[in-house]
């Protein structure tokens, strides 16, 4: 090694040389590049799902994941969603980012070029001198003027592959932060979703609750008659009263968390939180759909989750930049030049004849660090090793939220199919209960009992409706939905 770069010093030097150590530093730019090369990451994941995967025929038909939440067919959804996807400060955040990301990759990107800098400087010096008579004992100085303007260049060959290397994890940043947004965009229109689902149950249990308020009013209004008239005790109106006064105290709580999605909402599409109080405010039912998702197969996440994506380009960017160490280790070859105009009259100075100018390449070569690079490369490995270990995490965490999805979807219908035979029932209770206490072959307290299971029926049946919505966008974000490879990432730059 030694005496091949006493050749290379030996060429630099001569002054025909330079033409050849140039023309063979650029052969090189195309040569290997230290480092390992990365290789695609290949988990192990199972071939089918362990929970109770949906029947194809119960699977809504060409279902575009990209705007899956058209499946609940509701105007009002679609439109929280779109204007969502405009204006969420998250998302902005993300395309900032991505923008932060490609200019990175240009900043990298510009090692492979040369650098020119413009020089002009204007100086007037004096330097000490002597009188002609130098026994008087003065000195008199000569001022002088240097007028100079000029180029300097400079171009790093890379022969070993470092700026490569660095370009390289630059474009897997970049796909990472592209990722990330659309990460952001998943999580966004599932949250966008759940919110509105939750506002409707809630305005659907508050309209339960004022229609179970007005029958118990009734009942107690029924019952203070009887008692009037000595039929009943004052037993059975202080539990109508109370009855009343229960299902009475629901309501603010139910109109509050009703605000507060309306809020949560708001929040979301960008807007101060009372922005959407008059669009949303009016109670609507709760949105619907077809009770399974196209969940395809385990495999399918790896390509299809942003999460699984960006932690992969994380484990390509951080493999790229154990090159980007390891480069250190080598010399450093760089071709400089400068050329300009020089004198020491300014009314001389733009001639021709004023010219300069110098050119050749230079080598460098640390041979002796303490082990800084060494060490660099280590902990570029450790890094590396840290992005594996997080890539089988998210896809570990990938599949549990889908089984979740998938078993909770699944249960959360089978019990609201039980609910829906329970609230019929108990309406039949209730309405029986009131004939028999009205004629006097029953007490009061099978009266309270009916209507307390009803109510209590009705609201269970209200909140497992909106668990099977809940449950079904939870499925549709596990599986990566909300965004596919055809949309252009929106990255212009916010306006001031």
């Amino acid at each position: 090694m030694v005496s091949t770069l006493t050749s290379w010093v030996g060429k630099l030097l001569d002054g025909n040389g330079w033409l050849l150590t140039a023309g063979l530093c650029l052969s090189m730019l195309s040569g290997c590049m230290v480092g390992p090369n990365y290789q695609p990451s290949k988990p192990d994941v199972p071939a089918h799902w362990a929970g109770p995967e949906p029947a194809a025929a119960n699977a809504p038909p060409d279902v575009d994941l990209a705007r899956w939440w058209a499946v609940f067919d509701d105007a009002i959804l679609a439109s929280l969603e779109d204007r969502a996807v405009r204006s969420n400060l998250d998302l902005m955040q993300a395309e900032a980012r991505i923008r932060q990301a490609r200019a990175a990759r240009g900043i990298a990107a510009s090692g492979l070029g040369p650098t020119v800098d413009a020089t002009g400087a204007i100086q007037r010096s004096r330097s000490p001198g002597r009188s002609s008579n130098w026994q008087d004992g003065v000195t008199r100085g000569v001022v002088s003027n240097t007028y100079d303007a000029g180029f300097d260049a400079g171009w790093e060959l890379d022969i070993f592959g470092g700026i490569r290397r660095s370009i390289e994890a630059a474009d897997a940043d970049l796909l990472a932060s592209v990722e990330s947004r659309r990460d952001v965009l998943v999580t966004l229109t599932a949250e966008v979703a759940r919110n509105y689902i939750e506002l409707r149950a809630f305005q659907q249990r508050i309209d339960i609750a004022q229609e179970n308020l007005a029958l118990q009013q009734h009942t107690a209004r029924l019952t203070r008659q009887r008692f009037e008239g000595g039929f009943v005790g004052g037993l059975d109106v202080a539990n109508a009263n109370a009855q009343v006064a229960t299902t009475s105290s629901t309501i603010p709580l139910l109109e509050a968390a009703a605000r507060q999605s309306i809020y949560a909402l708001s929040i979301l599409l960008g807007q101060e939180p009372a922005a959407l109080v008059p669009e949303l405010s009016p109670a609507s039912a709760i949105p619907a759909a077809p009770p399974a998702a196209p969940v395809g197969v385990p495999s399918d996440l790896l390509r299809r989750r942003p999460d699984i994506r960006r932690a992969e380009a994380e484990i390509h960017a951080a493999t790229a930049r154990i090159g980007v160490a390891t480069a250190d280790l080598f010399p450093k070859f760089t071709i400089t030049g400068s050329a300009g105009l020089r004198s020491g009259d300014f009314s001389s100075w733009m001639i021709w004849a004023q010219r300069f100018w110098s050119f050749g390449p230079s080598a460098s070569w640390r041979l002796f660090d303490t082990g800084r690079t060494q060490s660099a490369i280590e902990q570029q490995e450790a890094l590396q090793e840290q992005a594996l270990i997080a890539y089988r995490q998210t896809v570990l965490a990938a599949l549990q939220e889908v089984e979740n999805a998938l078993i909770a979807s699944a249960k959360e219908q089978e019990r609201r199919e039980a609910l829906v035979s329970a609230v019929e029932a108990n309406r039949k209770a209730v309405s029986l209960a009131k004939i028999l206490y009205t004629e006097g072959q029953t007490d009061f307290l099978s009266v309270l009992d009916a209507q307390r299971s009803l109510f209590f029926t009705e609201e269970t049946l209200v909140q497992s409706t909106s668990a099977v919505s809940t449950d079904l966008v939870a499925l549709y974000k596990a599986i990566g939905s909300g965004w596919n490879a055809d949309m252009a990432e929106a990255v212009t730059p916010v306006a001031k």
